[in-house]
């Protein structure tokens, strides 16, 4: 008999209880620990995706990916979240 490991999609024993969804689980909860397969590999395309682009085109392409990653989630819950998350600590236009 062999040892096949745990059924697919169970979590790991232990843990304090609150634990991050598995990857490709649907949460109404803003993920903020890392969750990226290969991250590195990730930042590596982002900064690509980027590469040759003015000023202008790059705040295009990321305004774009914004708005295909937050249909992609398409929790309003998560979303707000997210964009709380991400305005935290960023000081506002003293102009």
């Amino acid at each position: 008999m062999s040892a096949a490991g745990p059924p697919q999609g169970a979590r790991p024993p232990g843990g304090s209880g609150a634990q991050a969804p598995l990857r490709g689980e649907h949460t109404s909860t803003l993920v903020t620990t890392p969750n990226i397969v290969a991250p590195d590999d990730f930042y590596e395309a982002l900064i690509d995706l980027h590469r040759g682009l003015s000023e202008a085109q790059s705040a295009l392409v990321n305004a774009k990916l914004v708005l295909l990653l937050a249909n992609h989630i398409g929790d309003a819950q998560v979303l707000r979240a997210a964009m709380s998350a991400a305005r935290e600590e960023v000081g506002s236009d003293p102009t």
